[in-house]
Parts: structure tokens; sequence; C-alpha cells
């Protein structure tokens, strides 16, 4: 869940099968009740919305590692992905990095990439920065470097996405 409609979705649904909601935020939903019919019922309908339960320890330890790396972005805190992932994770960066990359197929640095590219689209979109300030809000040391990122990652330029009217951005969940 990262937006508000998210979260109603997933309320409405809860409350539809017949649960009590408890707690939720981004990436969690405590409920209360035990009806195993009202939990299937409510498993196929968050589905139907493009909603998934995580299951075991490892799926949520990814989604908390996303949901991580997404606040930070959107809190413009990216500092060295090695030094705060173990912080926050009290793991080493070394076996969350294998077991994320071996999850998702993609590297941790490749994940926060493409959640920067996205984040790159909603600022050219909302014409507000120009590609300096972009790349400054997003930690680039350079706007080239943003540049040649946003290049390899689209196909195509800052400058190009700018002029398209199209705009063909995913939504953050829809990253991996």
């Amino acid at each position: 869940m990262v937006c508000n409609r998210c979260k109603s979705t997933v309320v409405r649904e809860i409350k539809a099968a017949g649960f009590e909601l408890e707690t939720i935020e981004l990436g969690k939903v405590t409920i209360s009740g035990n009806d195993s019919d009202g939990m299937k019922k409510l498993v196929t309908a968050l589905n139907n919305h493009g909603f998934e339960i995580i299951k075991d320890d490892t799926e949520e330890l990814i989604e908390q590692l996303k949901i991580t790396l997404i606040q930070k972005l959107e809190s413009q805190e990216l500092s060295n992905l090695s030094e705060f992932i173990p912080i926050a994770f009290h793991k080493s960066y070394s076996a969350l990095s294998k077991l994320f990359s071996k999850t998702e197929g993609m590297t941790i640095e490749k994940y926060l990439i493409n959640l920067k590219i996205e984040k790159v689209k909603e600022y050219i979109q909302l014409g507000q920065l120009n590609f300096s300030e972009i790349a400054y809000a997003l930690n680039y040391t350079n706007s080239g470097h943003l540049a040649r990122q946003f290049k390899n990652v689209t196909g195509m330029s800052m400058s190009e996405f700018k002029t398209l009217q199209k705009w063909d951005r995913k939504s953050i969940d829809q990253i991996v």
C-alpha cells in the first residue's frame, strides 16, 4: 500500500470480509477475527485489487526493505545503502543484498535506481524543478550522472521524456 486510495481499498475489503481493523500503515495491516472463510474471501478480494498477503519471514523482510527505501527516497534521506540498511535491519548488508537479489531478481542498488527514475519522471511531470535541481534532490553528484542513468533505464533522455504527452510511469509498488 503506497497511497491513501490503497489504504481505503484495503480497509473497505477488510470490513467487507467481516474483520476488525486494528492498525494500517505502509505495507502492514493488523486485523482481528478468526474466520477462515472470511480470510479466503479477504485474500481473494485483495488479490483482485493487486495486493498480496505476505506469508513468510523472507517476503516480509524484503517488503520492509522496499518500504524503507521508498520512505528514504520520499524524505530525501538517501545516504550510503551499505551504511543505513544494516542499522535499520540489524543484519549485514551483504546478507540482505544476496537475499534481495535472489528473491527479486535484481540488486538493491538497481531497485533504488528504478525508484529514483520513477521519482525523476514525477518531478519532470510536475515541472517544478529543472534537471540539476532534480539531480540534487535525489542525491546525485551531478545532473550528467542522473541523465546517463535515466537514459540507461528508460531508453530516452530526460528532455525527450519531458516533451512526451503520454507519461509512461510505474506506480512505486510495481517497480520490481
